[in-house]
C-alpha cells in the first residue's frame, strides 16, 4: 500500500531457519533488492544444470504491484549463472517461499554458498488491461516484421 509519501509497503515475512539478511538495495538508487540463497548445504551447479534456490522469505505485496525476479549481471558475467523464466515473477496474491531458478550456462561447477547474493527483485506496477478481440489490427510501418525486425539497417 502506498503510505502517502509515493512508497510502497511491501510485506516481507521471514520463514523458519533464516536469519540472513532481509533483501537490501546496495546503494542509494539501485532498483532491485539483492536476494540471498538461504541454502542449508552448497549446491553445487554443474555445468548445464539447474537448481531452484530458497530465499527464505514471502512476500505480500499491494494489488496492482509484481515483484520481479532477475538474475544478477556480476554473476551471470564472472560465472555464467542466471535464470530460467527470466524475469520470474511473483504475483500479488502469491503467499509462499521466494525462489530463485538458477542455471549454470558456465564452463566450470560453480557453488551456491548460504548467504550469497544470487539475484535481485525489482518492484514494479501491473497496470489493468482489458483485451479486445477484433478482426484486423491497425498498420504500422513494421507491420509483422519481427524478431529483431525494426524495418531498419
Amino acid at each position: 500500500m502506498n503510505d502517502g509519501s509515493g512508497t510502497i509497503e511491501v510485506l516481507l515475512l521471514r520463514l523458519p531457519g533464516n536469519d540472513l539478511p532481509a533483501p537490501a538495495q546496495s546503494t542509494a538508487h539501485a532498483s532491485g533488492f539483492d536476494l540471498r540463497a538461504c541454502v542449508v548445504a552448497p549446491i553445487k551447479l554443474e555445468p548445464g544444470s539447474r537448481a531452484l534456490i530458497p530465499t527464505g522469505f514471502a512476500v505480500a505485496l499491494p494489488e496492482g504491484w509484481e515483484a520481479q525476479i532477475r538474475p544478477r549481471s556480476g554473476l551471470a558475467f564472472k560465472q555464467g549463472v542466471t535464470m530460467l523464466n527470466s524475469p520470474g515473477t511473483i504475483d500479488a496474491d502469491y503467499r509462499g517461499e521466494v525462489q530463485v531458478l538458477a542455471i549454470n550456462h558456465g564452463g566450470e561447477l560453480v557453488t551456491i554458498e548460504r548467504g550469497d547474493r544470487i539475484a535481485q527483485m525489482v518492484i514494479a506496477a501491473v497496470p489493468r488491461v482489458t483485451l479486445r478481440e477484433v478482426g484486423a489490427l491497425p498498420q504500422t510501418d513494421r507491420g509483422a516484421g519481427g524478431f529483431g525486425h525494426t524495418g531498419s539497417r
